[in-house]
């Protein structure tokens, strides 16, 4: 059975990368949820307030879907994105991306998410890579995220650091 995760990406490089790569790539700090996501896995894909550089006007958005083609397994080489070390990572099919700067805003929909036990203090379980998804929480975002949804191969251009993401 597969489980769905919001997928926390903060830099615009990172999102360049993964948008770009179709890969997903984890700190060494070891994390249940990572070592729990499998081949199947539906992954919301959600680009922080901050990920832009202008928090003044950027908002947290979810910006698209993907699939986890495989479980994370450590890196033969670690990879460093946005000046930080991955030494863990998986596959992604990106089946579908809004085109920037669109999204559904996080925010409003907080306090009617389970994934969101504190409402108030929502912006503390953002501070990993992956937050699971109750089943209530993937209708609810599929609901809001699914109309604004196209290809990934429409919208990638769009992205300002998706061609150029910074990896070494």
């Amino acid at each position: 059975m597969s489980r769905s995760y919001l997928l926390i990406l903060g830099d615009r490089d990172a999102i360049g990368w993964v948008l770009s790569e179709q890969r997903m790539a984890f700190p060494a700090t070891p994390r249940a949820e990572v070592a729990a996501l499998a081949a199947g896995d539906r992954l919301f894909l959600y680009a922080t307030r901050g990920a832009w550089r202008n928090p003044t006007r950027d908002r947290g958005r979810i910006i698209g879907t993907a699939v986890a083609l495989n479980a994370a397994r450590s890196l033969d080489e670690p990879v460093e994105i946005a000046g930080r070390r991955f030494s863990s990572g998986c596959n992604l099919e990106i089946d579908g991306l809004v085109p920037y700067p669109g999204g559904v805003e996080l925010q409003p929909l907080v306090e009617q998410m389970a994934a969101f036990p504190k409402p108030q203090a929502w912006s503390v379980y953002l501070r990993r890579a992956l937050l699971p998804l109750p089943t209530v929480d993937v209708a609810l975002l599929d609901r809001t995220l699914g109309p604004q949804l196209t290809s990934r191969e429409q919208a990638l251009s769009s992205y300002p650091s998706a061609t150029a993401a910074e990896v070494s």
